[in-house]
């Protein structure tokens, strides 16, 4: 039963990301992402993401520089509030921001 209303909760998160015109993107493959409290190693860890995992990206913000599977960026993208990831693990297909800068 949990399991069925946990797959409902993500189905209505993805429905009111979509109505904001925002895009799912994918994790890169076999990579289980570190979701950080800010845009850097530093911060603590807030949970992670499963392998094959695709996350909307609500803004984008300059952070410390990672090396990962699509390059090395200073770019990562708030995915939650207050929940960052490097976009080195998120294939965005550009090696910029695709999304606003958050304020």
């Amino acid at each position: 039963m949990l399991a069925g209303l946990t797959g409902a909760l993500l189905m209505v998160g993805a429905a009111t990301a979509e109505a904001e015109g925002l895009r799912y993107y994918p994790v890169a493959p076999g990579v289980s992402l570190a979701v950080r409290s800010g845009p850097s190693t530093s911060y603590s860890i807030v949970r992670y993401l499963p392998v094959g995992a695709q996350v909307p990206i609500f803004c984008q913000t300059p952070g410390q520089t990672i090396t990962g599977t699509y390059g090395t960026t200073n770019i990562w993208d708030n995915v939650d509030d207050g929940e960052y990831v490097s976009d080195a693990y998120v294939k965005t297909g550009s090696d910029g921001y695709v999304r606003p800068r958050c304020s």
